[in-house]
């Protein structure tokens, strides 16, 4: 598989990234990066925990495998021009270029998805519709080219085994799920919207409200965002808040 770079940024959501790194790192011959503008400590949408960005973009100009997390930081992410340079210039030479949760909002501002098929956070659809690209709601992995789409945040850890299976065969990406022992069997049913109750969809969106609003505060995301990211900013507060 080559080079795998995971763009880690401050604000994004921890298993967004982690998840598809657990089953990327068990391919052979995957050389994995955390690439970000510097090395060192990111903190994550909690404000608890940090991932370590490894490798800078300019020191990872041509991976074979781009993964872009989400999170509540990805509206502020798709107004950084740098990141979105890096994208289109390293999506040119790239095998596969892959977005989890929101990170799909930023392959769309990088002009990467226009008028095509995309998934991401059941939260965020139509403002991935707002960029330019044709959402799949009720998809949780989409492949369009070589771009591949997963819905929110755990959907990252099928799409990184759909790609396993697709770059080094259905049996090691078996053998990956039997790694990390994927054998998903949740005491709750309500992982989309179309399973949860009205009670439960507010309650899940007072959640992502409560993310989005922490890091504002912080100025995480009011420091880069600007322009039509402010429009697309504000459609996502009154999606949470509708």
């Amino acid at each position: 598989m080559g080079q795998i770079a995971i763009v880690l940024y401050p604000g994004m959501t921890a298993l967004d990234a982690i998840g598809p790194y657990e089953v990327l790192r068990f391919v052979p011959g995957a050389r994995i990066r955390f690439v970000g503008h510097e090395p060192g400590p990111v903190l994550v949408d909690s404000g608890v925990l940090a991932l370590g960005v490894t490798h800078t973009f300019a020191e990872t100009p041509a991976p074979s495998v781009i993964v872009v997390p989400g999170g509540p930081a990805a509206t502020a992410v798709a107004a950084d021009e740098k990141v979105l340079a890096w994208l289109r210039t390293a999506h040119e030479t790239s095998d596969w270029t892959t977005s989890v949760c929101t990170g799909a909002l930023v392959l769309a501002a990088a002009g990467l998805l226009k008028d095509e098929p995309a998934t991401t956070h059941w939260a965020a659809q139509r403002a991935l519709g707002l960029l330019g690209a044709r959402p799949r709601r009720d998809e949780r992995v989409v492949r369009t080219g070589k771009i591949v789409t997963a819905a929110g945040v755990a959907a990252g850890i099928d799409m990184a085994l759909w790609l396993v299976g697709e770059t080094a065969g259905p049996e090691r990406a078996r053998a990956i799920q039997l790694d990390i022992e994927y054998d998903p069997r949740p005491p709750f049913d309500s992982g989309h919207p179309s399973k949860a109750t009205a009670a439960v969809r507010r309650t899940a969106l007072a959640d992502q409200a409560r993310l989005v609003s922490g890091l504002r505060a912080g100025g995480t995301l009011a420091e880069t965002a600007s322009g039509a990211r402010k429009l697309l900013w504000r459609s996502m507060i009154n999606r949470i808040r509708g």
